[in-house]
Formats: structure tokens, sequence, C-alpha cells
């Protein structure tokens, strides 16, 4: 391997950029107001309500990080809607709503900024149409975005071949859009948005574990494959991490 490009691709790893951004030219610092905590909608689109969850996830804590592994085989049965639900509300969840800038989730974001959209690749939750929606966490609903021929099939061609999302109820796919990031933080704002992908992503692992559904996470994908499955520019948001999820398989 050629040391100078590790050494090179180190950086991403490290804070040195901070000391080289002028926060004080910032947009947040010049006053510019910030960028919208959700990805606007039209508001003639079609949404489903999310049911509570109620009695679901109680599993204790110690046992849930105990049996935390990754899961790469499901069983036939679907998902349910309140499943879906409490997965979406631990991993993108609103707590509270403090302004227009900022909401406070049940995930840790660098400054509360919280980057990051979730879409679904639903093939087997029972109540809702295979297709791809997207979490709207203000609202707590689903935005049904488009339906899909052959998405258990695309699915796993944006993901390189890996076959297990074919058989997941759903795939939880994350992307950045980064300008909610860089508004606050400008060039030290990407290194933040990678470890708030990490923070999600072990929610979604201990509330599977919860309510006895398994989740496999992907890092590997094709980028541009999965930003056109989702019908995203690839620039201002583009796909960061994806996680399957299903019923735990017995066989």
């Amino acid at each position: 391997m050629d040391n100078d490009i590790l050494r090179q691709y180190r950086q991403f790893l490290k804070d040195s950029v901070r000391r080289a951004v002028d926060f004080s030219r910032t947009d947040q610092s010049l006053g510019v107001p910030p960028p919208p905590i959700e990805k606007p909608y039209r508001k003639d689109a079609i949404r489903v309500n999310l049911p509570p969850f109620g009695e679901i996830g109680k599993m204790d804590l110690p046992s849930a990080i105990g049996r935390r592994e990754s899961r790469r085989s499901y069983g036939p049965e679907p998902l349910s809607l309140e499943e879906l639900s409490f997965l979406l509300w631990a991993t993108q969840g609103i707590r509270q709503k403090p302004d227009s800038g900022h909401a406070l989730r049940t995930v840790p974001s660098a400054g509360c900024r919280h980057a990051l959209e979730t879409y679904l690749c639903v093939l087997n939750v029972r109540g809702l149409d295979a297709g791809i929606y997207r979490y709207l966490p203000l609202e707590h609903q689903l935005l049904f975005e488009f339906d899909e021929e052959d998405l258990n099939r695309k699915i796993v061609r944006a993901v390189l071949g890996q076959s297990y999302p074919a058989e997941a109820a759903v795939t939880f796919i994350w992307t950045a859009i980064p300008y909610r990031m860089e508004w606050r933080y400008g060039l030290a704002a990407h290194k933040v948005i990678a470890l708030d992908a990490g923070h999600v992503c072990q929610n979604l692992y201990l509330a599977c574990e919860a309510i006895g559904a398994g989740t496999c996470a992907m890092a590997a994908y094709d980028q541009e494959e999965i930003d056109r499955l989702l019908r995203i520019d690839g620039e201002d948001e583009f796909t960061i991490y994806l996680a399957s999820v299903g019923n735990k398989s017995y066989k």
C-alpha cells in the first residue's frame, strides 16, 4: 500500500481541519438563517401516520447491548407498522423542538444540527405498500415518495450484490444534507456528519434487539446507483449509510 496515500486519508479522522477554519465566517456567524431541520415536501403528498408503539421495545438495555449483533438472515413475517414507528422514533425521533433551526432528537448530533434524512426501502411491512418512503420526524409520519418496479433487485444491485436487503422487511437509507452542518462548522462539518450516522445506526441495532428484530449495517454501496434509486441529486444530498431490518430468522 502507498503510505503517503494512507496518511492522506487518515487526515479525515483527525480534527486538524478545525485550526484552518475561521468560525467567524461561517453562515451561522454571519447571521444567515439556518436551513430547515426537515427536508421540505409537497403538502399534497401522500403521508402515513405512524401509530403509537406502546409496550413495544421494553427489553432492558443491558440485555439489548449483550445480544446486539449484525443479522443478515430474516424470517418471512412482516414487520408491523408499530414496530417500524418505534425504530424510526429510536433513530431520528424528536424529543423537543426548541426553535426553527434546531430540534432535540433521540440521538446526539454535533451542534444539534442533525444533517441526516431517513429513507426507507419498504418490502415487507404490514399496512404499507412496497416502495420508497421518507421519515418526517417533526410529524412522526411517513412520506410516500414513489413505488419502483423490481425494488428488491434494485436495492441489491445498489449495495454491490449484498443479497440480504432483498429478504429484509425494510432497509433504512440515511442521506446527508451537508449544508445543515456546514452552516455552523464550515469545512469542519464533514467528519462529524459521519460520526452522527454512527450514533443513529447504533440506536437502530439496540432498538431492533429490543423488539426481536435483526439489522445489519452496510457501508459498501454504489454511490451513484443508490442516489439514483432515491432520486436525489448526489451533491447537496447523498447517501451515507444503510441498514437492512427484518424479523429474526430462527432457521
